[in-house]
């Protein structure tokens, strides 16, 4: 009863101050015209929506560790290294992602960082990290629980931990190209993981990384509320490698690696399908789909914003489901 009533504490202290910070942030934004900047490829009812204030990431970024803070000054919980490496990574995406969103509207075209750059910071980052979770007592092992493998591979787990990290953020970001669609798999994967972290009573802060995802899961309920379709604010890159990088790290430090794919399947069918068609187009000069990611296939084919919205959730929820069962029960 006492982790419940934790959990029920952080998630409406988030949900709380995430609802004071959009009220607060997206008048800021409009004056500063900080306005997202779209694509020229879209249809006309996305283009509409050029202006839209972005980097509302911050609305449920700021909460979330607010609210860490303040359980920890309480007394609630205790910060130890596994924790700090789930805000070290939360932070230092969301820090990657401002700086993207802030050199777009500064330039006022799509061109924030370059790709060389992105990837240099979040080489920096997958060191720091390795550092500190070997630094902790971890192992660097590739460890599938549900068939009993563990593979020691060294310093090889820093690659490991670095392919996780940038596919995950750019899985994440890819997605975030509808109302509310990246805001809500990612509550929903969150969810996920906070129940799957809480069965990992041998990680060391395995309850506080369980608070911190449904922490986070709070704050995202009180974005989707500025987010959803109309959207009034978008996350934009602030918020999206932040979510992603987090889903990373969460899962590398529960060790549930491989468990991720499927828990984030949409964010990975989203991904593949950009992958593929750029490969097709390739060598055959057509197009496999009518447009990437696949959200924007289904706009073509007539489907609404929202309907995209909740078939893809709907998605997320049965995968998470099932995810949940090898992940605990397994």
């Amino acid at each position: 009863m006492i982790i419940l009533t934790k959990v029920v504490l952080v998630m409406m202290i988030s949900l709380i101050l995430s609802i004071i910070t959009g009220v607060v942030l997206i008048p800021l934004l409009k004056r500063l015209k900080v306005g997202q900047r779209l694509s020229e490829y879209l249809e006309e009812k996305h283009r509409s929506k050029q202006g839209t204030p972005t980097m509302g990431g911050l609305i449920f970024i700021i909460p979330t560790v607010l609210v860490m803070v303040m359980m920890y000054l309480f007394g609630k919980i205790k910060f130890n290294t596994t924790i700090l490496i789930v805000i070290f990574t939360f932070l230092s995406y969301s820090i990657i992602g401002f700086i993207d969103d802030y050199l777009i509207i500064k330039r006022k075209n799509n061109n924030g960082l370059s790709e060389s750059c992105k990837f240099i910071l979040q080489v920096i980052i997958a060191i720091i990290f390795f550092y500190l979770f070997m630094k902790s007592g971890n192992e660097p092992l590739l460890w599938i629980h549900t068939l009993g493998i563990k593979l020691d591979i060294g310093f090889l787990y820093g690659l490991v931990i670095l392919l996780v990290l940038v596919s995950s953020s750019n899985a994440v970001n890819i997605t975030d190209g509808l109302d509310g669609l990246a805001g809500s798999l990612s509550l929903i994967a969150f969810l996920t993981f906070g129940i799957i972290s809480y069965n990992t009573g041998w990680l060391e802060g395995y309850e506080e990384v369980s608070l911190f995802c449904f922490s986070i899961c709070g704050s995202l309920i009180g974005f989707l509320l500025f987010n959803l379709n109309p959207a009034k604010v978008f996350m934009g890159d602030t918020g999206s490698l932040a979510l992603g990088a987090t889903m990373g790290s969460i899962a590398i430090l529960t060790r549930h690696e491989i468990l991720l794919i499927f828990i984030g399947i949409v964010f990975v069918i989203e991904t593949l399908t950009c992958i593929i068609q750029r490969v097709y187009y390739k060598f055959t000069k057509k197009r496999l789909f009518l447009m990437t990611p696949i959200h924007h296939s289904f706009e073509k084919k007539g489907y609404s914003e929202r309907d995209i919205v909740k078939l893809f959730c709907l998605v997320g929820i049965l995968a998470s489901m099932i995810s949940i069962i090898f992940g605990v029960i397994l």
